[in-house]
């Protein structure tokens, strides 16, 4: 499969498809994930994984169970998943300055280019804007 068909999906945007509570953006994230499940171009981190787990059992208007967030983030794990080193830190605090980003958002676009993602869906960085090699869509801005 080539790089730019690959899609890496930020911690908002997965949180979304399984919080219950958040109406039209569920419904949207529910289905961009569920087509990257079926066409198995769905990437993530570990630093994703983590967010994820501590926002839906705790953060949402309908927490999921850890079982439940367990479960999910065990599905998740067959997806491509990007770990990462000392290296690509380093990398992320040069690509915060150059790009005023946060750490953090920095973090997740470098995950996405070292999977070589040509995608990034998210909803903290300007829908549009490429980083990277990156292209980020908002899915909510569609």
């Amino acid at each position: 499969m080539s790089a730019d068909h690959l899609e890496f999906v930020d911690t908002n945007v997965l949180v979304y498809a399984f919080d219950l509570s958040a109406g039209d953006k569920h419904a949207t994230a529910a289905q961009l994930v569920e087509r990257l499940w079926d066409k198995g171009t769905g990437c993530l981190s570990v630093q994703v994984l983590q967010e994820f787990f501590v926002t839906v059992t705790r953060k949402v208007a309908q927490p999921l169970t850890v079982e439940e967030a367990r479960d999910r983030i065990r599905e998740f794990a067959v997806w491509r998943v990007m770990a990462p080193n000392a290296g690509d830190i380093l990398d992320a605090i040069s690509l915060l300055q150059e790009a005023r980003i946060s750490f953090w958002d920095a973090m997740v676009l470098v995950a996405a280019s070292r999977l070589g993602c040509g995608i990034l869906w998210s909803e903290d960085l300007t829908d549009g804007q490429v980083i990277q090699g990156v292209r980020v869509c908002n899915p909510f801005a569609r």
